[in-house]
């Protein structure tokens, strides 16, 4: 019987193409990636940890936006802002929603899908901030960040 299908003795050396198993060559690559002055994973964590508290706060009713805007104003916190620009969003949303449900019956309809669908929204960036991610809320999310850009 022959074994046609393994052709090549065992003590043939298998040639490794791995480009980055050699460790005698630099790692260009990573240097390129992170320049000295961009922050690196650990700095973000850092401030991810200093703007928690912030960030938190920023969904508790309207004071407490205002408190973390202020608590925010010297520190600068970037995990800090962006979950304030969100909150910032809600808030204003909320506001709309409120005008819109002064119409009878069909404002009212709406006023009601938006209630339940803001306390979605609220429960979300809440549970965001609380974990120390930066994703944006569903479906206004994305617009809050680009029209609040400056807070």
């Amino acid at each position: 019987m022959s074994k046609a299908w393994n052709s090549t003795p065992r003590n043939t050396p298998v040639p490794d193409y791995n480009l980055f198993a050699n460790p005698q060559t630099p790692n260009t690559m990573q240097e390129e990636q992170n320049p000295p002055n961009t922050p690196t994973l650990e700095s973000s964590a850092t401030a991810i940890e200093e703007g928690k508290t912030m960030a938190i706060i920023s969904y508790l009713t309207i004071i407490g936006l205002v408190a973390a805007l202020i608590m925010n104003g010297d520190k600068k916190n970037t995990f800090a802002r962006y979950h304030i620009r969100q909150s910032f969003g809600l808030m204003l949303t909320s506001f709309a929603i409120s005008f819109i449900s002064w119409i009878p019956f069909i404002g009212w309809v709406i006023a009601i899908v938006a209630f339940f669908f803001l306390i979605f929204l609220w429960f979300t960036g809440l549970f965001n901030a609380l974990n120390g991610k930066e994703k944006p809320l569903a479906v206004l999310g994305k617009y809050y960040e680009e029209w609040f850009k400056s807070i």
